[in-house]
Parts: structure tokens; C-alpha cells; sequence
């Protein structure tokens, strides 16, 4: 067991807990982490990119000239693809590019990132992320005294409009909830900040 200071939002340390080894000790597997982020960005893509072949373009239907006796190459269409507003060959079409990976690999993929947060010092827990009103100077405050600058993702355990609505307009600062978290958001960020509810609802669902 890995033993971590908890602040609260005012930087000041309050208490210590434990962390569980295997969720947030294992060696990291670096193809693991690569091969879910790849998937993540590939479900992301929305695959509505298209372009019109020759049978699509407008006009076209009349031989530009006759076969033979011209000088000029045979052309069947002013619409083929090596012409001027012409179709296009090989173009992309609607299509989709989900696939698929396997729980286990996910499971070590995300176990992975929690290890390499706390292996590289980025990990901070703290006791409570309940604000008192919708501010984003409260949020600002709290980063600077948990020495949270950059990129920082906030982790909660229900969704909270205050801290919602507080962070969204600072740069570089994103808010999760603990059934959202993916690796490429964790992998992205400077600073992992988690609440130590969170903590617990993360060790049950991957222990």
C-alpha cells in the first residue's frame, strides 16, 4: 500500500491515506496506454468527410470530342477524375471508424495511467471539491495552492454545477466524474486531481 497526503483546497494538508498497489502501483504498460488511446481518438472521428466521384459531378455526359484524328488524348468525359472539376478517384467516403478492445487490455490501459500519475508525482488528492457559489476565481485559487498549473483534470465522484461551471472557462482545465474517466484525458493532463471519495470509487471498480 502507497500512502499520499490529502489537502484540502486551500493547499493545506489535512490528512494521509492509502492507496491501493493494484490500481495505482503497477509498472505501467506503455503498448497498453498507446493501443486505448488510439481507439479513443479513432471513436472520436465522425467519418462524415465525402467526396463526389465521376458518377456524382454534374455534367459530363457528352464525349468532349471524337475518338480519333484530334491530336488530343481519348476522353470519354469532361468529369474524369484528371479533369478540371472533375471526379475524384479513391476519394473518402462516409464510413465509420469505432472498433473495439478488449476489457482486460482497458483495464490495464487505465490502471496503467493512475500508476504513472503517482509514480511521476502528478497524482493530488483532495478531501473535498464542494464549493461555496459558482466562481471561477475559486477554482483559480484552488490550482495555485495545490501548485496545479497547466493542464489539470479534476475528478468527482457526482456531477456538481459549481465546479462545473467554475472551471470551464480557465484554460487547460477539465472536469470528470469517476464513470467518465478515460486514459487519454488522464495521460493529457499536468495534474490529476481527484477527490478522495473519488479515490475509493476508482479502487472498487478496478481492484
Amino acid at each position: 500500500m502507497s500512502t499520499i497526503s490529502v489537502y484540502d483546497i486551500k493547499g493545506n494538508k489535512v490528512s494521509d491515506t492509502e492507496l491501493n498497489d493494484a490500481v495505482w502501483g503497477i509498472t505501467p504498460n506503455v503498448s497498453a496506454m498507446h493501443t486505448v488511446v488510439v481507439n479513443y481518438l479513432a471513436n472520436q472521428r465522425q467519418g462524415t468527410q465525402s467526396t463526389l466521384t465521376r458518377t456524382e459531378v454534374s455534367g459530363g455526359g457528352r464525349k468532349p470530342w471524337r475518338q480519333k484524328g484530334t491530336g488530343h488524348a481519348r476522353q470519354g468525359s469532361t468529369r474524369s477524375p484528371q479533369w478540371t472539376h472533375g471526379g475524384v478517384a479513391l476519394g473518402p467516403k462516409p464510413r465509420s471508424y469505432r472498433y473495439t478492445v478488449n476489457k482486460k487490455l482497458k483495464r490495464l490501459a487505465m490502471k496503467s495511467a493512475l500508476s504513472s500519475k503517482l509514480a511521476e508525482g502528478q497524482l493530488i488528492v483532495v478531501n473535498s471539491l464542494d464549493l461555496d457559489a459558482i466562481k471561477t476565481k475559486a477554482v483559480t485559487e484552488m490550482l495555485k495552492a495545490l501548485n496545479a498549473d497547466g493542464k489539470a483534470l479534476i475528478v468527482n465522484t457526482a456531477v456538481d454545477e459549481k465546479l462545473i461551471k467554475s472551471s470551464r472557462n480557465i484554460p487547460g482545465v477539465k472536469t470528470a466524474l469517476v464513470n467518465t474517466l478515460n486514459v487519454y484525458d488522464i495521460l493529457g493532463c499536468d495534474k490529476f486531481i481527484v477527490a478522495a471519495d473519488a479515490v475509493a470509487k476508482i479502487e472498487e471498480v478496478y481492484c
